[in-house]
């Protein structure tokens, strides 16, 4: 079983991380935990360190090498990344593939512009629509309503593609997923067209989860569908995991304002959720 092929199963990895103040003498879990801490909180000096020093007393954890290579990415630091994946190809090259992978995810996310366009689309290129938080009633919020009028029109314009609404968290027993499916039914979407994936609670399930239900529906491709402050983060998600993201579609609202590329500091958000898409766990 491929590194990737485990996604859609493995929600029971993906954890946040747990603080910590970790020495060499405490072990690698606890080294590994306060890295991912650090990197949560924008220490990547304190976190790459941690790393490092876990690295000298466990020079094959394959998980924290493919972490040392992402994060040196981030901060520039090439010589490192480059020392990592090469030392990572040798342990485990396809997590080395896949971390290098990642890094040219979150180069492609960073490259992405909204667009508030349709595109023309075939039956192997699915519409995935990305969930919003319900109010405490179940209904929906205005930026939510947002992502399905830029989902329906893409809808009109690809009407072979299969259609999977994304999101779980319930408010008052109606799923986000659950509402969106019902919005574009009542919009005249046919009902075989939309797949509901009703148990995501974060962007990195959105992507696990749907990406498989892709797969399961004969779709290849996908264009993805959420907010303009929102959609690099959710393209970076679905290329890792596993899906080849072909159009990035979204609302009209604040769309100047997100057409800049985001500053590395904006990115962090984006390594982050991109790592745990790839499994590498918060804690262990």
């Amino acid at each position: 079983m491929t590194h990737l092929a485990v996604a859609a199963t493995a929600a029971a990895l993906i954890a946040g991380p747990t603080a910590a103040t970790a020495t060499a003498a405490d072990g690698p879990a606890p080294l590994y935990n306060s890295a991912q801490s650090n990197f949560v909180n924008g220490n990547d000096a304190a976190g790459l360190s941690d790393l490092r020093a876990l690295l000298d007393s466990t020079p094959d954890d394959a998980q924290a090498l493919a972490l040392q290579g992402i994060w040196s990415d981030y901060t520039g630091d090439l010589a490192t990344r480059e020392a990592a994946f090469n030392r990572l190809a040798a342990i485990d090259p396809e997590m080395a593939q896949g971390a290098r992978g990642l890094i040219g995810a979150i180069g492609a996310a960073v490259g992405t512009l909204p667009n508030p366009l349709p595109a023309i689309a075939g039956p192997q290129t699915g519409i995935v629509v990305l969930g919003y938080g319900l109010l405490p009633d179940g209904s929906m919020r205005p930026e939510l309503v947002s992502r399905l009028t830029a989902a329906w029109m893409q809808a009109l314009a690809a009407p072979m593609s299969p259609i999977v609404v994304t999101g779980g968290n319930p408010q008052n027993g109606v799923a986000e997923a659950g509402a969106m499916a019902g919005w574009l039914i009542g919009h005249g979407i046919p009902a075989a067209r939309v797949l509901v994936e009703d148990r995501a609670n974060s962007t990195v399930q959105n992507a696990l989860f749907s990406s498989q239900m892709l797969r399961d529906a004969g779709a290849t491709s996908a264009i993805v569908v959420s907010s303009p402050n929102h959609i690099r983060r959710a393209v970076a998600d679905f290329i890792v995991a596993g899906t080849r993201v072909v159009g990035a579609t979204t609302s009209l609202d604040q769309i100047i304002s997100q057409l800049p590329p985001p500053s590395k500091a904006a990115q962090r958000g984006i390594y982050l959720d991109a790592t745990r898409t790839f499994l590498l766990p918060g804690s262990r």
